[in-house]
C-alpha cells in the first residue's frame, strides 16, 4: 500500500474551496484565503493540497508506530462518514457529542465504558431476574452510552492523534488535546480559528462531499500506516490476504 493520492480536481469537485460568507470570516484564516466570489470566501487550494498531504503523512506515521487515531465529528453531516471511516481503518471515533473530560478525565470515561460493557453482557444473556421496567431502563442506558462511547469503547487509553471536522464545534476536544500535548489534525474553514491545531487542512467543513473525501483519505492513510506496522513486525501481508481463502478451501475439502 501507499499514501492515498488525491488531485486538485477532486478537491474542487467536492467543494473544498468554498468558505463562508466574507462577513463571517476569521482573520486568522486570512493567509489561506485566495479571494472572494459573490460574497463567499474562496480557499486557496494550492495551500490545501500540500497541507492535506502533510496531514495524511502524520496520520500514517502515527499508526505505523502503533498509535491510535480518534476521529471527531459531531455535526449531523459528519456523524456517519466519521464513524464509517474510523471503523474502516480500525481506529476510534466520537460522533454524537463530545463529553467534557473525554481526554483529560479518562478514568471517569473508562468507568462509563465498563458500565456499557456490563450492560451489554447482562442484556446479551437475556437479562434474567430483571423486571420489565428494570430491563427497559437498562436498555435506555445502553442506547445513551452506546451513542456517546461506542466509538471509543475499545480505545483503552487516550489517543495519540485527533482528526477533527469543524474546529468551531469541537473546540472542547481541541482544548483537552492541547492540555495533554496530543497533536490535532483538523479541517479549518474560513469562519474558524486554527489556534490549537497542529496540522491545519484549510477547507470547507460543511459540504457532505468534502467531509466524505477528508474521512476517506484519512482512513486510507491510517490503513497504509497499519500495513507499514505489520511489515515492520515481519508479517507477510501477501500471506495474510491469502490465508482466509486457503482456510475456506481446506474447510470445504
Amino acid at each position: 500500500m501507499a499514501l492515498p493520492e488525491f488531485s486538485m480536481r477532486q478537491l474542487l469537485e467536492a467543494g473544498v474551496h468554498y468558505g463562508h460568507q466574507t462577513a463571517r470570516w476569521n482573520p486568522r484564516m486570512g493567509e489561506y484565503i485566495y479571494g472572494d466570489r459573490n460574497g463567499i470566501h474562496i480557499i486557496d487550494l494550492t495551500q490545501t493540497v500540500p497541507l492535506l498531504d502533510q496531514a495524511l503523512k502524520v496520520v500514517r506515521d502515527t499508526v505505523a508506530k502503533g498509535g491510535r487515531i480518534l476521529f471527531v465529528g459531531t455535526k449531523r453531516q459528519a456523524q456517519k462518514p466519521v464513524a464509517e471511516a474510523a471503523e474502516k481503518c480500525a481506529q476510534y471515533y466520537m460522533n454524537h457529542r463530545w463529553l467534557g473530560g473525554t481526554l483529560t478525565n479518562w478514568k471517569t470515561i473508562s468507568a462509563s465504558i465498563q458500565r456499557l460493557k456490563q450492560i451489554d453482557e447482562v442484556l446479551a444473556a437475556g437479562a434474567e431476574g430483571l423486571t420489565k421496567k428494570e430491563r427497559l431502563n437498562m436498555e435506555r442506558d445502553q442506547a445513551k452510552l452506546q451513542a456517546s462511547l461506542g466509538g471509543i469503547r475499545e480505545m483503552g487509553g487516550v489517543p495519540d492523534l485527533l482528526f477533527i471536522i469543524d474546529v468551531g464545534k469541537e473546540d472542547l476536544a481541541i482544548l483537552e488535546a492541547n492540555k495533554l500535548g496530543i497533536p490535532v489534525v483538523a479541517v479549518v474553514d474560513t469562519n474558524c480559528s486554527p489556534k490549537g491545531v497542529s496540522h491545519v487542512i484549510p477547507g470547507n467543513d460543511d459540504a457532505a462531499r468534502a467531509i466524505a473525501l477528508y474521512c476517506d483519505l484519512i482512513a486510507r492513510a491510517a490503513l497504509d500506516g497499519m500495513s507499514a506496522q505489520l511489515g515492520a513486525a515481519g508479517v507477510d501481508l501477501g500471506a495474510l490476504e491469502a490465508a482466509p481463502v486457503e482456510e475456506a478451501a481446506a474447510a470445504e475439502a
